[in-house]
């Protein structure tokens, strides 16, 4: 005996060829936001090692200021506990000196960095030491330091 199908109706399957388009267009439009930002996010990352490497020399030389009575002009590379100049390409790091306790670390022009510059520049008073960021990687935009 043959079993009769009542008011089941099959409904076809899959996409329609819209939703397909307007998924393609989604994933299009996030993805012009997102390329940008990430290599934005990149470059940040890779100018850490810059920021990285600077600060070492940033203690020193606040130790140095310590030591000479905040003479500026005391505190240079290689001298005073401070650290030698870097002159040598090491990494992402192209240089960095320290000239009258100003300390100026220079990125590499590779790997997403233009030969970026960070500068630290210490301004002591009785109680402490405020340092100042400048340099190209503070005027870019979007900054990257």
């Amino acid at each position: 005996m043959k079993k009769a199908r009542i008011g089941i109706k099959r409904l076809p399957k899959g996409f329609t060829l819209i939703e397909l388009m307007i998924v393609v267009a989604i994933i299009g439009i996030l993805a012009a936001i997102a390329i940008p930002q990430y290599q934005q996010y990149q470059r940040k990352a890779a100018f850490s090692e810059i920021i990285s490497r600077a600060s070492t020399f940033k203690t020193a030389v606040e130790m140095c200021l310590q030591q000479q009575n905040n003479v500026l002009a005391n505190c240079d590379g290689g001298g005073n506990d401070i650290p030698a100049d870097v002159a040598a390409v090491t990494g992402r790091l192209a240089s960095l000196t320290t000239v009258d306790s100003v300390i100026t670390a220079t990125a590499v022009a590779t790997g997403g960095l233009n030969g970026e510059t960070y500068i630290l520049t210490p301004a002591p008073n009785a109680n402490a030491i405020t340092w100042t960021v400048g340099g190209t990687c503070s005027t870019i935009t979007p900054r990257i330091c």
